[in-house]
């Protein structure tokens, strides 16, 4: 307010109204995949903006119904897989017995330097752009490897794909020490994914008790979490805190609320907060723009560079492929 306090929901007199609203939405959605597998999808919000995991309801409820449940922690590593740990671990105590690390070709041959259009090129084979992409996945598994579960990389595999860039991945990895699996989920749906299934399943029952690793404590300073993901995550050499980033991230913490855990927004595009930086950049630094607290959430988003909160759409929406003839036939849902 003016005088620089917290206001809260119930200052307002709208928690009840909130909770009346929230009473059907917190539960998870259980949906059909198209292949009639249960799924449930719940929150799912972006993780370049926010944490970018399911609901951890969601997460508790799948754990009392299958041995195995997977959850997706949106964008790279460094932004959904490092908020899973160091946010939705944190205050859930959750904690996942094995990552796994998807890749592609083409996103292994864009941080070695082609471009993005014509995307044809990125569907050619390139082992030079290949053999230097392959430095963003290292620093992707060497932030995951912090955290103390083993590692699968799987290979989301294309028609395009060559044996040449396959058996370089798998050399790759072998050379990392964290296990490889190409798969055709693309291609052949659920019967493609199989073996990448028991690879992946094989490390999680061999780790049933991981031990839970935090990249920083909760008694650091906002300041100081953020520096930390920064370097350890991200690869940067220092973090910049613009005056009013910084005068709110002191505000928050006098206030009472510096022991929360970070959520850094920043592009998605790059390790750095530049998304032109490709690869696997060196000898940058982060610069901090804004600081917002989401107290209810319980953690402060740090935005990074010139981020933009509110996803946008695509210049084609999908409602504008979807039809339904005359018998009831629906079209261009897939």
């Amino acid at each position: 307010d003016l005088d620089g306090e917290v206001v809260t929901a119930r200052d307002l007199g709208a928690e009840r109204a909130m909770a009346v609203v929230l009473k059907d939405a917190i539960q998870p959605n259980l949906v059909q995949t198209i292949e009639h597998t249960p799924a449930l999808i719940h929150a799912g919000p972006f993780a370049n903006i926010a944490h970018g995991t399911s609901s951890v309801i969601a997460a508790r409820t799948a754990l009392k119904l299958a041995d195995y449940v997977v959850t997706e922690c949106g964008f790279g590593s460094d932004l959904g897989g490092e908020k899973y740990f160091d946010i939705v671990c944190r205050q859930s105590g959750l904690y996942p017995n094995a990552v796994v690390i998807v890749a592609t070709t083409r996103a292994i041959k864009r941080h070695g330097g082609v471009p993005e259009k014509p995307a044809e090129l990125l569907e050619k084979e390139n082992q030079e752009a290949f053999e230097a992409g392959l430095a963003n996945l290292e620093r992707h598994i060497r932030g995951m490897k912090k955290f103390g579960v083993p590692i699968v990389v799987a290979l989301n595999r294309y028609p395009f794909d060559t044996e040449a860039e396959i058996t370089a991945l798998r050399r790759f990895c072998a050379g990392q020490e964290v296990a490889f699996a190409p798969h055709d989920a693309f291609m052949r749906g659920g019967e493609g994914a199989m073996e990448l299934a028991k690879i992946a399943t094989e490390p999680a029952d061999a780790n049933p008790d991981p031990q839970r690793t935090f990249l920083y404590d909760l008694d650091a300073t906002p300041q100081e979490k953020v520096r930390r993901i920064a370097t350890e995550i991200y690869g940067a050499d220092d973090v910049y805190f613009e005056k009013d980033a910084r005068i709110k991230l002191e505000r928050f913490a006098r206030i009472g609320y510096g022991k929360l855990p970070v959520c850094i927004a920043k592009t998605q595009s790059s390790l750095s907060d530049n998304p032109k930086l490709i690869g696997a950049p060196k000898g940058f630094t982060i610069t901090v723009t804004d600081a917002i607290l989401s107290a209810g959430a319980g953690f402060i988003v740090v935005v990074c560079g010139d981020m933009m909160l509110m996803p946008g759409l695509p210049a084609v929406p999908a409602a504008a492929r979807m039809d339904i003839d005359a018998d009831a036939n629906i079209t261009g849902l897939f």
